[in-house]
């Protein structure tokens, strides 16, 4: 999966962010901008791990034993094909507003910039096996489909509704400080409908929202306990959720950890099988211990762990929103900070120790200079 495939903000701007944009745009192009932080982060009193007894809300952040995979370094060879992406990608001036032949355009904005970030690229790179003209296509195709979506849309209150009974959860992260999303299908409590897909969208953007600095993929874990005929996607849904994790969110899955699934269900995996790349499906775990994966005391009791949850949407639904908020507006600040370019290092837009573009280029050529 790729992306908020993202880190990038998809609600509209705050007053913060409107304060942020004018102070950068009075700044040189090509350097960093250099500003205090505008946006003051709310005390959401979030819980670390069991230990803290009964949880009803995210875990603030991985353990500290929990460390990303550290990236292999590119070969020449894929160095020049990233930098061939990235001089398309910021050169890019319009974006089509419909996925048909002949569409009109307009503009490309400032989100769909902040979101072709290294990593981003990398991301299409590999998962078009490094073709240089296929990776291109395919990350104009999903900005346009991230426009014909409407992702701004998809807003905490729109969504809620389809979360009222805990059916998608982020809670904790796994070994590898993936933020976790369950998917519980026996909590389902809506008619199939558009909104279910657009609810794994929004869920989706939020895990990407919560990975950290050296972090871009997400662990799912899927439990089919106690789930009834009639719960599960339908083969359509599974082929419309596929499409999308497949050409928008490419390489945006780390681990899937699938548990109790029931006979029926096997046949329906079987039928889908074939759909998914055979990159995803070495990422599929069926009926593993799960405390192999995320440490048991991120992990909730029903999947083997120590984590005693109790879903209270009331307490939950608005202090994930809240904590996706704060991340995506300090990732914006970030951005602008840097210069505003195409291929920032998600690293130092999640606050991590690699520095800005901007920062980087201008070391290289003072180390050029001297």
């Amino acid at each position: 999966m790729s992306n908020s495939e993202q880190g990038a903000p998809t609600n509209g701007d705050t007053v913060a962010d409107t304060n942020v944009q004018e102070s950068a745009d009075s700044a040189p192009v090509d350097a960093p901008v250099k500003l205090a932080s505008t946006t003051k982060p709310i005390d959401l009193e979030l819980p670390t791990s069991a230990a803290d007894g009964l949880i009803q809300k995210p875990f603030a952040k991985p353990l500290d034993t929990a460390k990303p995979i550290a990236p292999a370094e590119l070969t020449p060879d894929q160095q020049s094909k990233y930098e061939a992406v990235l001089k398309s990608a910021s050169s890019w001036t319009t974006v089509a507003t419909k996925a048909e032949k002949n569409a009109p355009t307009s503009p490309i904005t400032e989100d769909e910039r902040m979101w072709l970030t290294r990593e981003c690229l990398l991301r299409y790179l590999r998962a078009t096996k490094w073709d240089v003209s296929d990776a291109e296509t395919r990350l104009q195709s999903t900005l346009t489909w991230r426009r014909e979506y409407n992702l701004k849309k998809l807003t905490p209150e729109y969504i809620s509704i389809e979360n009222e009974t805990g059916k998608q959860l982020i809670l904790g992260y796994d070994i590898n400080a993936r933020p976790c999303l369950y998917l519980l299908p026996s909590n389902q409590n809506t008619e199939r409908s558009d909104r279910q897909l657009e609810h794994l969208v929004f869920m989706l953007e939020r895990a990407i929202d919560l990975t950290g600095p050296g972090q871009d993929t997400l662990a799912l874990i899927v439990n089919f306990k106690e789930t009834k005929s009639g719960q599960n996607a339908s083969l359509a849904q599974a082929k419309q959720t596929l499409n999308f994790l497949q050409n928008h969110y490419p390489e945006r899955l780390g681990r899937a950890l699938v548990i109790n699934v029931p006979f029926v269900i096997w046949g329906f995996f079987k039928l889908i099988t074939p759909l998914i790349d055979p990159n995803t499906r070495q990422k599929l775990k069926f009926n593993e211990d799960m405390r192999q994966h995320v440490p048991p005391s991120q992990l909730m009791k029903s999947v083997g762990g120590d984590v005693e949850f109790r879903y209270d949407h009331a307490s939950y639904w608005p202090t994930l929103n809240q904590l996706a908020e704060q991340r995506r507006e300090a990732y914006r600040e970030r951005w602008i900070q840097g210069g505003k370019k195409v291929g920032e290092s998600e690293n130092y837009l999640k606050g991590g120790t690699i520095p800005s573009l901007s920062q980087t280029q201008l070391e290289a050529k003072a180390s050029e200079q001297a």
